[in-house]
Formats: structure tokens, sequence, C-alpha cells
């Protein structure tokens, strides 16, 4: 049961940090297309270390849940975080470049 657990938050932590990976990258090639882009392409820049950490922990997370009981509660415990990570991180870009309502 705990296997199961820990598969499912694993699965959450990925897509949480590939849904932050492709902002960046949509958010970059908008900024690639428009003329006075390069602020929002150095912004994009600095966030990519960030996007590719909590994709690798939260990959590996999910490679732990292969193993036994504590391998599943220390992948409960790092895809909960780089899930956490990335959605805050997120949050972060979209409130910067949210065009108006």
């Amino acid at each position: 049961m705990i296997n199961l657990i820990a598969v499912v938050i694993a699965i959450a932590g990925v897509l949480a940090a590939l849904g932050h990976l492709g902002y960046l990258a949509m958010l970059n090639n908008a900024a690639g297309k428009r003329a006075g882009g390069a602020p929002v392409a150095q912004y994009v820049k600095t966030r990519w270390p960030i996007a590719a950490g909590t994709t690798a922990a939260s990959l590996f997370a999910w490679l732990l849940t292969s193993g036994g009981t504590p391998l599943d509660i220390i992948a409960i415990l790092l895809a909960a975080g780089s899930g956490i990570t990335a959605t805050k991180a997120l949050q972060s870009t979209q409130q910067k470049y949210r065009s108006g309502s």
C-alpha cells in the first residue's frame, strides 16, 4: 500500500516539475519571437537550473519507488519536496509574467 502512495506522489512530482519546465520553454520561445524579449529570456535562463533540478529529483524519486518500504518513504519525501518546489517556482514565474485579465 505504501508503494502505491509513493508511486502516485512521485508521478505528481514529475508532472509538476515537467509543467514548470514546459512553461519556461514556452516563455522562452515567446521571448525569442518578440522584439524586446531579451529581459524575459534572461530571466528564463536563470530559472532553468531550478526546473532541471526539480525534474531530476522527481524522476529519481519515481525510480526509488521500485525498492522496498524504506526507499518508498524516501521517494515520498523527495517527490513531495521537488513537486512543491516546482509548483512554487512555476507560480512565481506566472505571477511575474501574467498578462492582463
